[in-house]
């Protein structure tokens, strides 16, 4: 009988144990796929040609911004020639803000490597693509460069390392 009697408890125990309540919660899952970036290059940067004036001078500086504004002084140099900004175009996810990343250019004098000129950039921090895939959005990249009558003549030349990253 005592045994009957300690199957009855136990039984009762297990059954006061099944009557324990268990919580759920639903969560939202979410998933965001951007398309590749590509990035074309549209047109190169161009500050014409620039004509060193005679005498001592420095620090005069030859600039066309991102918007396409070019800036010569009239005093110590001369500028000629067409003028042009670099153009790119990026095209992914519609809607997507794409960081840029353009830094600083080393120009290299074609008639004499130890002659270098430093182009400061002057591009966009960023821009939203306001499609997906084509035709994308362009954004354009200016800069400026400083010379002064030690400037070497020849054709100074160098390459932008423009990134494009979703932010």
């Amino acid at each position: 009988m005592i045994r009957i009697a300690r199957f009855v408890v136990a039984l009762a125990l297990c059954q006061g144990a099944a009557t324990v309540h268990a919580a759920s919660i639903n969560v939202s899952v979410n998933a965001t796929a951007l398309k590749a970036l590509e990035i074309t290059k549209l047109q190169d940067l161009d500050l014409g040609t620039i004509t060193l004036g005679p005498g001592t001078w420095s620090n005069a500086s030859v600039s066309i911004s991102q918007l396409g504004a070019f800036a010569c002084p009239p005093v110590n140099i001369t500028c000629a020639g067409a003028t042009s900004v670099a153009s790119y175009n990026v095209q992914g996810s519609n809607k997507g803000t794409v960081s840029i990343s353009a830094p600083n250019v080393t120009l290299i004098n074609q008639n004499d490597s130890s002659q270098r000129l430093t182009l400061a950039v002057d591009s966009p921090t960023s821009v939203v693509i306001p499609n997906s895939g084509q035709p994308g959005v362009n954004f354009s990249i200016g800069g400026s460069i400083t010379v002064n009558s030690t400037t070497g003549g020849g054709v100074y030349v160098g390459t932008f390392n423009v990134t494009v990253d979703y932010q």
